[in-house]
């Protein structure tokens, strides 16, 4: 007797297809009949979750080492190398094509890496994929919900599929959200389904959570309370990734950032360091003048125009006593920001440019 062929794995594009948290055509059957989940597919097809406890978690959740996916001549990323421990929130940055969605892609199994290996509490992302995804919740840039549900449906049917039960977190996550879950699906706006979407992730206990995008046609309002509701992951003692184009609210949630560009890792950006910097600007006419020797090693200072520059990553006070001796006619002092790093890796002139690349990359 020939042994039953096994399912191979599907890329990320046929996942997409049928909804926000892709799923097979079989799903329904898995659902009802309660029986373990055998085919690879995104955590919401995992019918018994393994729940870790925080003091057995490895110290490292996450571990990328020389990932690359390559399309042909193409390195949608190329040579990434990170690591995500428990209670952080890490955030992506990068315009489109910069390959933010092609690491989350790779880290869920959706894809196979060129080289390279990656590896969440221990497992392969690709070769233990269903393994990954009892261990997060993952929330799609794409995400599609069925439309004829309706917002109770929508949060029953995901928590049934992780054999959690519709229970009091989804509602509450609901209610934060302003959300009418008693509305169809496709009488919603978008920024409904979303919310009804990110509902469904962070619903979730998992000790990961993946989100591509969580704020895009949010309302200023609803993006801050979903800020508010990565920050209480993290300390919950989970750990977060996730992409967005909204530097402002990474600066505010995020404990580190990772720039890229081109498929690149360009920079990693601790933000709690980040946060003790300042610039100061000083209306000043001549050469620069001389850094006492105690203030050199955490300032750097430039003359631009009619202005002096300083940035300092050290305590104000000996500075501002300092530049007080100098008799300057006007001083400004301003926190750093994350967009002024953001832009050192990309100026107008280099995203221009990289505009024909794959949006989705």
């Amino acid at each position: 007797m020939s042994s039953p062929r096994r399912r191979p794995h599907r890329e990320a594009s046929q996942y997409h297809e049928s909804g926000p948290f892709p799923l097979p055509q079989n799903t329904l059957g898995l659902f009802k009949s309660r029986r373990p989940a055998t085919v690879v597919g995104p955590p919401f097809l995992l019918v018994k979750p393994l729940r870790i406890p925080r003091m057995l978690m490895s110290p490292t959740l996450v571990e990328v080492r020389g990932l690359t996916k390559r399309y042909g001549s193409l390195a949608a990323l190329d040579d990434c190398c990170f690591e995500l421990r428990p209670g952080e929130i890490v955030g992506l940055l990068g315009p489109n094509g910069a390959g933010k969605t092609t690491l989350l892609r790779l880290l869920m199994g959706y894809l196979t890496p060129t080289s390279g290996q990656a590896t969440i509490a221990g497992l392969d992302c690709r070769a233990e994929s269903v393994a990954v995804h009892e261990r997060v919740a993952y929330l799609p840039g794409d995400a599609r919900l069925f439309p004829h549900f309706t917002g109770h449906d929508i949060l029953r049917f995901f928590a049934g599929l992780r054999d959690a039960g519709y229970n009091d977190r989804a509602a509450r996550l609901a209610r934060r959200l302003d959300l009418d879950l008693s509305r169809r699906v496709r009488a919603m706006s978008t920024g409904m389904r979303q919310k009804l979407a990110l509902a469904s992730v962070l619903a979730v206990d998992a000790p990961l959570v993946i989100l591509d995008e969580p704020t895009a046609n949010l309302d200023p309002t609803v993006r801050g309370e979903v800020v508010a509701l990565v920050r209480e992951a993290r300390d919950a003692g989970r750990a977060v990734l996730f992409s967005s184009h909204v530097l402002d609210e990474v600066e505010k949630a995020c404990d580190r950032v990772l720039v890229l560009r081109a498929g690149k890792l360009v920079h990693e950006q601790d933000m709690h360091a980040l946060r003790r910097q300042h610039r100061i600007v000083a209306q000043w006419n001549g050469p620069p003048p001389e850094l006492p020797r105690e203030l050199a090693t955490d300032m750097d200072m430039t003359v631009r125009g009619d202005e002096l520059v300083i940035v300092a990553g050290c305590a104000l006070g000996p500075l501002l006593s300092w530049l007080a001796t100098l008799q300057t006619d006007e001083l400004r002092i301003e926190p750093v920001g994350l967009a002024a790093i953001y832009e050192r890796f990309h100026p107008p002139e280099v995203w221009r440019a990289e505009l024909p690349r794959e949006a989705s990359v």
